[in-house]
């Protein structure tokens, strides 16, 4: 774990030698706080949860998330330094396991600074705690399931924007695979056992259950193989990079 340590620590300083995690981070608290406030009508609802906060969050990561992603590997291509990070004694694994975890990492420190919405509902009422460390654990892993989609898609092109618009892409239609709208569009022209997998594809579906409290295994199970999935995906582009 030493080599992923080392570049997860390079990744986690380049972050903050720019203005641009400060910016994020600005942008990232005023949003979720204008979305939960106004949007979730957190005040109007009368119940002290967080649940106006939890169910914006799947759409301020769609934007959010391919920002941070977008330049992970297509920033070291256009820069000249794949080459470089690629002869390092490490392997394409490590490397890969080292930029996820500073950039979840990173987007943890994000979710975390929004404690102070925590702080507000028990203070305003007795909300059942248990609930909402659930939804940060749900957030939080829904933001690194988005990310190693976003990961594995940077390492396909040297333009962040390119990158960007692929991982929100994909990221949106596993957002909109469970909904009744898109199921019933689908409807007589594929089998039912077809459909209920595009329904169980769905991250909304997921986090939301875990939102609510409810830690199902297969829940949990769903988003730590997205993630899984999407970084040996992005390992094997990375492999065949190096040897073409």
């Amino acid at each position: 774990m030493s080599p992923t340590m080392a570049v997860m620590r390079r990744e986690l300083r380049s972050y903050f030698v720019t203005p641009v995690a400060y910016v994020f981070l600005v942008i990232f608290l005023v949003l979720a706080g204008i979305l939960t406030f106004y949007t979730g009508d957190f005040y109007e609802r009368g119940q002290a949860d967080l649940q106006p906060f939890f169910t914006m969050h799947p759409w301020l990561y769609l934007i959010l998330v391919p920002a941070v992603s977008m330049r992970l590997w297509a920033e070291e291509e256009k820069g000249g330094t794949l080459e470089l990070l690629l002869t390092l004694p490490l392997t394409l694994r490590q490397a890969m396991l080292g930029k996820f975890f500073a950039a979840w990492l990173f987007l943890g420190l994000a979710l975390a600074l929004t404690a102070p919405l925590w702080i507000t509902v028990n203070y305003l009422g007795s909300p059942d705690n248990g609930v909402i460390l659930a939804g940060y654990l749900g957030s939080w892993l829904m933001a690194g399931a988005f990310l190693a989609i976003g990961a594995c898609l940077s390492t396909l092109t040297r333009s962040q924007v390119v990158a960007f618009i692929l991982t929100a892409l994909i990221c949106v239609l596993l957002i909109l695979a469970g909904q009744p709208q898109v199921l019933d569009f689908f409807q007589g022209a594929l089998p039912r056992k077809l459909i209920n997998g595009v329904a169980h594809l769905s991250m909304l579906r997921h986090f939301e259950a875990i939102a609510r409290g409810v830690l199902d295994a297969r829940d949990l199970l769903y988003f730590l193989l997205t993630i899984l999935a999407w970084l040996a995906a992005g390992v094997l582009v990375l492999d065949l990079k190096r040897t073409r």
